[in-house]
């Protein structure tokens, strides 16, 4: 396995609208910049490393996400010292988009394999959404490897899921998709946001982040990986993989929830119920925040990291002790 610093490459100019320039902000050039990869299995995957001292906090967004919805909490974390690795999941970010496997068992298996090339032993899980069921199912093929699990708004702890995500499983969804990821939607609905945030509204669901996650649809690799993601985890019905019934299985690792009182997509009960079976946890809502706590506020967010610290145990983290 092997890590490069790889430049981007020259953009081509290319004749769309002037506004299109919008949905790639500035935090998505950075990364494109900055980008670190490690080739892990034949899979490309990128990563940002920042050193610090304590345990290290592994990072692990939603579906339709990247890296980069963690940087308000990453560069807080940084500032106080902490050790953070955020990684782009396959098929999301800068990641590679290929046909592989976009399972949870998959892509902890991906996760597994980004600490040992880096030489870490254990981490600390951070999962959002989508990203903590993959976490969740990270402490249950490695148990060892992790040593505290966080999860935001998490999937995998009950069967409810927002009608739009449900139907985007069904045959068809991919043209619907591609017109999404369109310059004239995105433009669209960046102009819609504008004219909302004049008059002081901010939706939850339809904001210029979303929007930009929403423009890379526009890509078709970026559209299949995300579908096939999508559709490993939910279908019609809902959710469709669930970690309930290993939950008890927790016992002896420190474990906390956090939640967005008002989550349009993934109910607050799912995470009190979590909150009942889990032995050792402790579940922290934000009041009138919905799906990303970590973006809409992350300072008390990355507070909570901060604090959770003192309730794990720090093993001997060197190279040598990750290849044993």
């Amino acid at each position: 396995m092997t890590a490069t610093k790889l430049k981007t490459p020259p953009k081509v100019t290319r004749s769309a609208p002037a506004k299109q320039a919008d949905v790639r902000s500035q935090r998505r050039l950075k990364a494109e910049n900055e980008a670190t990869f490690a080739v892990l299995h034949d899979r490309r995957i990128a990563y940002t490393e920042h050193l610090g001292a304590g345990p290290v906090y592994l990072l692990v967004h939603g579906i339709g996400g990247s890296q980069t919805d963690w940087t308000a909490v990453t560069t807080r974390l940084v500032a106080s010292g902490q050790h953070v690795i955020t990684v782009d999941l396959p098929g999301h970010g800068l990641s590679a988009k290929d046909r592989g496997d976009y399972s949870l068992g998959a892509m902890a298996s991906v996760l597994r394999d980004l600490l040992d090339h880096l030489g870490h032993r254990q981490a600390i899980l951070v999962g959002h959404s989508l990203g903590g069921g993959v976490a969740m199912q990270f402490t249950y093929q490695f148990p060892e490897r992790c040593n505290g699990l966080i999860l935001v708004c998490s999937g995998g702890l009950g069967t409810e899921t927002p009608k739009w995500l449900r139907a985007a499983t069904l045959p068809g969804s991919r043209l619907i998709f591609a017109a999404i990821g369109s310059d004239k939607t995105t433009n669209s609905l960046l102009w819609g946001c504008r004219q909302l945030a004049r008059v002081g509204i901010e939706p939850q669901l339809v904001n210029p982040q979303m929007v930009e996650k929403l423009s890379e649809f526009g890509d078709p690799d970026a559209r299949e990986a995300f579908l096939s993601t999508l559709r490993s985890v939910v279908d019609v019905s809902g959710q469709r993989v669930t970690a309930l019934g290993k939950l008890s299985s927790m016992e002896d690792l420190p474990v906390l929830l956090i939640w967005g009182a008002r989550d349009p997509v993934i109910p607050l009960h799912h995470g009190e119920r979590a909150a009942e079976v889990i032995p050792n946890s402790e579940l922290v809502v934000f009041p009138r925040i919905g799906h990303e706590p970590h973006v809409e506020d992350p300072d008390r967010f990355a507070q909570l990291l901060r604090d959770f610290q003192h309730r794990v145990v720090i093993a001997d983290d060197s190279p040598t002790a990750a290849q044993s």
